[in-house]
C-alpha cells in the first residue's frame, strides 16, 4: 500500500462541483492499493502516516507529526500511483487492487483514521474528483507498506 503524503497549509476534494473534503492546515494523502494489501498493512500504513514527522519544531526542523500539531488528514483513494510505468509509453495497472479489495480497504483505512484522529475527511472511491491543495514547503513524501514490513 502506498501513501503520497504532501503537507498543505489547506486542501479540499471536490466531485462534479461540489465539495466532499476539506482541511486546513495538515496532509494531503493519495492512498494506492495493491493486490497484495491487507488490513494490517492498511493499520501499518494508517500509523506510518499519523506518526511521520514532516511539521517544523521551534527550531525549524521537522520533528513533529500530523498528530503533534493536530492538523488534519485528507484522504483521497488513488489507483495510478501502483501503475508501473518501468516500460513502454502506457502505465500497467497489473499491481492494482481489484474495485471491491481497493474500495473496502480504503473503506477500512478511513474508518481506522476516524477512530484516532480528527479532523479527518476523504475523497471517494472510483470518483472522478478534483483536488485543490496549497502545498506547504514543498514538502512531499512516498510511504511504501507491503507485508514484508
Amino acid at each position: 500500500m502506498i501513501g503520497l503524503l504532501q503537507r498543505v497549509s489547506e486542501a479540499s476534494v471536490h466531485i462534479d462541483g461540489e465539495s466532499v473534503g476539506r482541511i486546513g492546515q495538515g496532509l494531503l494523502v493519495f492512498i494506492g492499493i495493491e493486490r497484495e494489501d491487507t488490513e494490517a498493512i492498511a493499520a501499518r500504513l494508517l500509523e506510518r502516516i499519523l506518526g511521520y514527522r514532516v511539521f517544523a519544531n521551534d527550531p525549524g526542523r521537522m520533528n513533529l507529526s500530523v498528530r503533534d500539531v493536530a492538523g488534519g488528514l485528507l484522504l483521497v483513494p488513488q489507483f495510478t500511483l501502483v501503475a508501473d510505468t518501468r516500460k513502454g509509453a502506457r502505465p500497467s495497472f497489473s499491481h492494482a487492487a481489484s474495485p471491491k479489495l481497493g474500495r473496502g480497504l480504503f473503506a477500512e483505512i478511513l474508518a481506522q483514521a476516524r477512530q484516532c484522529h480528527e479532523p479527518v475527511a476523504a475523497g471517494v472511491f472510483g470518483a472522478d474528483m478534483q483536488i485543490s491543495l496549497l502545498n506547504d514547503g514543498p514538502v512531499t513524501f512516498w510511504l511504501q507498506v507491503s507485508a514484508a514490513d
